[in-house]
């Protein structure tokens, strides 16, 4: 029996042209779902939901291969770092 191997990736943003929640749901929804059909992972926003300009995005791969599963969140780390209109506070990566 094959074990799965789960890659999770924490990416916290700090957003300086949004000016409300509303403006700051939009902006994530687009780039959430960017990531989501270019890598097929799982995508969240799992920090700072009353806070305009920050927010902490979650990434998930599930893969029977830790090393396959440690680059689709890491290159998809990077498609949010290269399209984000705002700059990256903290980035994490953890194997479970």
């Amino acid at each position: 029996m094959s074990v799965a191997r789960v890659a999770v990736g924490m990416v916290e943003l700090h957003l300086p042209d949004v000016d409300s929640l509303k403006g700051k749901r939009q902006v994530l929804k687009g780039l959430k779902e960017r990531v989501r059909t270019r890598f097929e992972v799982s995508v969240a926003e799992v920090d700072h939901h009353d806070r305009w300009q920050r927010a902490t995005l979650a990434v998930a791969c599930v893969s029977h291969d830790s090393r396959h599963a440690n680059e689709v969140v890491s290159k998809a780390i990077d498609f949010i770092e290269a399209n984000v209109d705002g700059r990256i506070i903290d980035v994490s990566l953890e194997i479970l």
